[in-house]
């Protein structure tokens, strides 16, 4: 717990220590940082799939340990799993097509 506390921190020190280099200074800023587009987006899919994945994986786990203590409830488990799976992988999808409007615009 402390180094998820030290971990949030530290982000946000460093987002607020980034904030000064996005600021506005003249004609020339403007186009100066579009090239953080594309890496912001990619970073941003990238969380998307990974937390995507860490979701199916508890939700995966917890359906087997379900399965393990009450074989006879397979049908509504298997029911269940398929749909959270399938809500899981169209958030990840979400951000694919996000991230490429976003590209797209820029």
């Amino acid at each position: 717990m402390r180094k998820t506390m030290m971990f949030i921190f530290v982000a946000m020190v460093m987002m607020l220590v980034a904030t000064p280099v996005f600021a506005e200074g003249g004609e020339s800023a403007g186009s100066t940082f579009k090239w953080a587009i594309p890496i912001g987006a990619g970073i941003a899919i990238g969380i998307a799939a990974g937390l995507c994945g860490l979701g199916q994986g508890k939700a995966t786990a917890s359906a087997v340990e379900a399965l393990a203590r009450n074989p006879g409830a397979r049908p509504g488990i298997f029911i269940f799993l398929l749909l959270g799976l399938a809500l899981i992988e169209s958030l990840g999808l979400y951000a694919l097509v996000i991230a490429f409007q976003i590209m797209k615009m820029h």
